[in-house]
């Protein structure tokens, strides 16, 4: 396959271009410049990520302001991140929405100690509900916390985390959700695997195309699929609304 003139195997997720890179450097340093409140504290959660060791696959500045300007578009209270790394997105939606609170699961205790750190530098870790466990452990009861009313129903989330679970999470959080809540699901498209036959045994795949098709058929939802360039790789996003 190529693209713009590259060559590259679908099984190369972060495939790059020069050019996907500097278009998003171009429109990220005007829209959001350095002068902007949250610009330190987004870059010092990302370089004490890097520092104490979390692997580099947090959102790009791009898509993380994305999210957080949907947050804003759709005034929503209550938003959820699944797979909170070093709380990167977590602060992007917090910081450019101040009425809003983010609950966010993380499985990996290192990683969500460093979120936390994060959080708190950026001044919004009161905003923000941490939790440790598997999502498929934690989901469930954040759905009853919803049910009893202790919290309200969530107007986003976003699910960036164990591939072959995309279609169990998606699943669970559409009865947690508002109508006209977004929910977005990362890394579906994988620089063109989703539609690669060879690559149909690979976990990423399999879990792209299984939510992809479930979300066809359930009348609870609609979707679309976004194809997305930028500064890490060719990529996309599930976009699935809540009817």
């Amino acid at each position: 396959m190529s693209v713009n003139g590259v060559a590259f195997t679908t099984s190369d997720m972060y495939v790059q271009h020069p050019v996907w890179t500097a278009v998003d450097a171009y429109t990220i340093s005007n829209l959001h410049p350095p002068s902007r409140p949250n610009s330190a504290t987004l870059i010092h959660a990302l370089k004490n990520s890097r520092d104490q060791g979390l692997p580099d696959i947090a959102s790009y500045p791009v898509i993380g302001k994305f999210f957080a300007l949907q947050c804003r578009a759709l005034r929503v209270k209550h938003a959820l991140e699944l797979g909170t790394l070093g709380g990167y997105t977590s602060i992007w939606l917090a910081s450019e929405n101040p009425g809003l609170h983010v609950t966010t699961i993380e499985v990996n205790p290192h990683h969500r100690n460093v979120a936390q750190q994060n959080l708190e530098h950026a001044g919004v870790a009161d905003r923000v509900d941490s939790r440790l466990g598997a999502g498929l452990d934690v989901l469930p009861r954040l759905g009853k916390e919803i049910a009893a009313g202790e919290k309200p129903r969530l107007g986003f989330a976003y699910i960036d985390a164990d591939k072959n679970n995309n279609w169990n999470y998606l699943d669970q959080l559409i009865d947690m959700c508002e109508p006209g809540a977004v929910i977005f699901v990362d890394n579906i498209v994988a620089g063109g695997g989703l539609v690669d036959e060879a690559q149909l045994g690979d976990v990423m795949v399999s879990g792209a195309r299984e939510v992809v098709e479930k979300v066809g058929k359930d009348g609870r939802v609609e979707g679309m699929v976004l194809q997305t360039v930028g500064e890490k790789s060719y990529d996309g996003i599930l976009m699935v609304v809540v009817n």
